[in-house]
């Protein structure tokens, strides 16, 4: 090599390393696998969740049948007791059929009574929330308190099943 060929070596750059990758890349790849484990954990949350609604809904049916089966197990005797009081009904023994009409009614009223069951107090003034006024009746009452209970209202704890059906006193008429 002649001394211009060494000097166009010295002269030359050296090659240039490969540049590094650029940071914008490394961010980007990061916020997809962020992004990526984050739509994982929400799809398991969310199958999660819907195993979790499925199992209460199940649980809930489950709950509501063992219910009902415990209040008609509880009602078997009563049938026993109607079925009796039918059967002296075909034997023309009055006495007997209305003794088992009785215990009937105190059967059921009992078991309805150990579920919660309480009649709505209809003594004293109309209440609306509990009561239902079917008709007004002129009465010497102070007016708007209850003077005939035409049926018998429910509650259930604290949840009125039925109102008490009720005539409610008026004015009395007077004549000019």
């Amino acid at each position: 090599m002649s001394e211009h060929d060494h000097s166009l070596e010295e002269t030359m750059p050296e090659p240039v390393a490969e540049p590094a990758p650029e940071p914008e890349v490394d961010e980007l790849t990061a916020a997809r696998a962020e992004r990526d484990a984050y739509l994982d954990a929400l799809q398991r949350l969310k199958a999660e969740f819907d195993n979790y609604r499925k199992r209460v809904a199940r649980d809930q049916g489950d709950l509501v049948a063992r219910a009902g089966e415990r209040l008609v197990r509880e009602l078997i005797p009563v049938l026993d007791d109607l079925e009796r009081a039918l059967e002296a009904a075909t034997e023309h023994e009055e006495a007997k059929l209305e003794e088992g009409v009785r215990l009937v009614h105190r059967s059921l009223a009992d078991l309805l009574a150990r579920e919660g069951l309480v009649e709505v107090e209809t003594d004293g003034p109309f209440d609306p929330h509990t009561q239902e006024a079917l008709l007004s009746q002129p009465s010497d009452q102070e007016e708007g308190t209850v003077v005939q209970v035409l049926q018998k209202g429910y509650r259930l704890g604290d949840r009125v099943l039925r109102p008490a059906r009720v005539a409610v006193a008026a004015p009395p008429v007077t004549e000019s």
